[in-house]
């Protein structure tokens, strides 16, 4: 039905504090509300429409609170949320008998980043909304008597507002929620994949405290704190929405003049010191006898070359692998003549073996698919690539070609240049190749059987090129090939689609030419 502009609505009854808002800020307090629960007696208004608005049902309502709290999306300054405060103001009846200042709760004088993440950091939250609230209540009213000069027989009730005494000593523990934080646009919740941290250890700032799988990628979840784990309110396997509790840190916070003087301190010190003790947290040295010697000997802890997300995926996977050689003169004509062409922009051996990987893909589906946590296939039309990386210490990450097969030859070789550069420079893509390739080509090694990661249904290795006797009609021929080495899960794709693949992948690298006329490589 219509309802009329200018008529608030009462979401919820209370008797200690009118919690004003509209729009999405009344999600947001209604959620506050749930947190609190029963702890404090709220009547929350919902104004509906801010020209006119509902003088009538706030004045009303605060009246009976005697304390007031505006919640808005817009920035402090000339807002309607002071406009509200600024009428409530001007009433003396009603600001005579009100407990505790009005509270405004807005987004900063700045600018919403285009980024969800910013733009979330910005407006208000729940968090805030509850913390004015708490506020407002913990404001106390007395009520002293006053002798006025030249009248004795006079007194008068002058309001004071005072605070309660703090009863926090200089240095207090103190519980930090941990929440899991907004990941990206239309993305609502996630799955908890890995604890990294047990209550009672150590935690340092930005410590990785857990993973979260979410439709797109998987997360760790970093500490916002220093201190020691608390409690975990939830476990692996539990779908978890974005702000909800997960567990708690414990946290030691000293003075006001203790944290000056350390931030004194490690500011002169250029936060060296603060960097060391940041890096022996991270690489905890442990005390241990090996058998069959005298003394002891001092051990660093090494994070496993697999993260537990990539090991609990491979638990599911049924691997296959077979191998085939492809002759390498026709990429070594390419690149040669691209060389002379271009000089250093010329399109790398890599590039041009990933362009006929892309080309065999269009031609068989089952390498189009991908295979989700819930064990279901899908099937695409359009598909990424993946490309393996590897980094500083060992680590590896994988770039992605977004929709490898709609680019042009020259796009496609600027994409993949500039994918591999910013992985290599930390960027991480979202894992939705369906195929991700792989070589040890640069430290000379031949063949190897890589592993295949869910979603992904294939890892193909590509080897350095090296010289074999192979069969050419009734005789065999030295020539220079590669050896294509291709894993497989055999829950989606069968020997007999495995290999056939394989073989299309050989013929356009063993046919591969670039068009002088477009500049494009012509597939087969």
């Amino acid at each position: 039905r219509a309802v009329s502009l200018g008529q608030a609505r009462k979401c919820t009854s209370g008797s200690d504090v009118t919690l004003v808002a509209w729009g999405n800020t009344i999600e947001k307090s209604l959620e506050a509300l749930e947190k609190i629960e029963n702890d404090i007696s709220v009547e929350l208004i919902d104004l509906r429409s801010i020209m006119p608005w509902d003088r009538a049902t706030i004045e009303k309502s605060v009246q009976k609170t005697r304390r007031l709290v505006v919640v808005q999306e817009d920035t402090e300054n000339c807002s309607v949320g002071q406009m509200i405060i600024s009428h409530v103001a001007g009433r003396p009846a009603l600001w005579n008998e009100m407990i505790s200042p009005p509270i405004l709760v807005s987004k900063a004088n700045v600018m919403i980043g285009y980024n969800p993440i910013y733009e979330y950091a910005a407006l208000p939250d729940v968090e805030r909304i509850v913390n004015a609230i708490k506020r407002s209540i913990a404001t106390k009213h007395e009520r002293v008597a006053v002798t006025g000069i030249g009248d004795s027989g006079r007194t008068e009730a002058e309001p004071t507002f005072t605070r309660p005494a703090s009863t926090t000593p200089a240095t207090a523990e103190h519980v930090q929620n941990i929440t899991v934080p907004v990941m990206g646009e239309g993305i609502r919740n996630a799955k908890i994949v890995s604890v990294l941290k047990k209550p009672g250890d150590a935690i340092a700032l930005d410590d990785p405290l857990c993973e979260v799988e979410t439709d797109k990628a998987v997360y760790p979840i970093e500490s916002s704190f220093a201190g020691v784990m608390g409690e975990w309110k939830t476990k692996v396997g539990d779908t978890v929405e974005i702000g909800q509790e997960l567990g708690t840190i414990l946290t030691r916070e000293g003075s006001l003049a203790e944290q000056f003087q350390a931030a004194a301190k490690e500011s002169a010190t250029g936060g060296a010191l603060a960097a060391g003790a940041d890096r022996a947290r991270s690489m905890p040295e442990r005390e241990f006898t090996q058998p069959g010697s005298s003394g002891s000997r001092r051990s660093t802890t090494i994070e496993p070359a697999l993260s537990p997300t990539i090991t609990r995926k491979l638990s599911r996977v049924i691997p296959a692998n077979l191998q085939i050689d492809a002759r390498w003169e026709a990429i070594q004509k390419a690149r040669d003549a691209a060389k002379e062409k271009e000089g250093k922009n010329a399109p790398s051996p890599s590039v041009m073996i990933a362009w006929a990987v892309v080309r065999a893909m269009e031609k068989h589906a089952p390498f189009r698919r991908l295979i989700l946590d819930d064990d279901q296939i899908i099937e695409n039309e359009d598909f990424d690539l993946g490309v393996a990386v590897a980094l500083e210490n060992d680590r590896l990450a994988t770039a992605v070609v977004v929709d490898a097969n709609k680019k042009s030859w020259p796009e496609f070789v600027k994409v993949y240049n500039e994918t591999v550069n910013a992985t290599r420079g930390g960027r991480v893509d979202a894992m939705n190749a369906p195929v991700v390739i792989t070589s040890l080509g640069a430290f000379g090694v031949k063949a190897g059987t890589p592993i295949v990661v869910p979603p992904s249904v294939g890892t193909l290795f590509v080897g350095t090129a090296h010289r074999e006797l192979i069969s050419n009609r009734n005789k065999n021929e030295g020539a220079e090939v590669i050896t294509l080495s291709l894993t497989f899960d055999h829950r989606v794709v069968n020997g007999a689609g495995a290999a056939s693949f394989a073989n299309e992948i050989k013929k356009q690298i063993e046919g591969f030419k670039i068009s002088p006329a477009k500049a494009g490589a012509i597939p087969i």
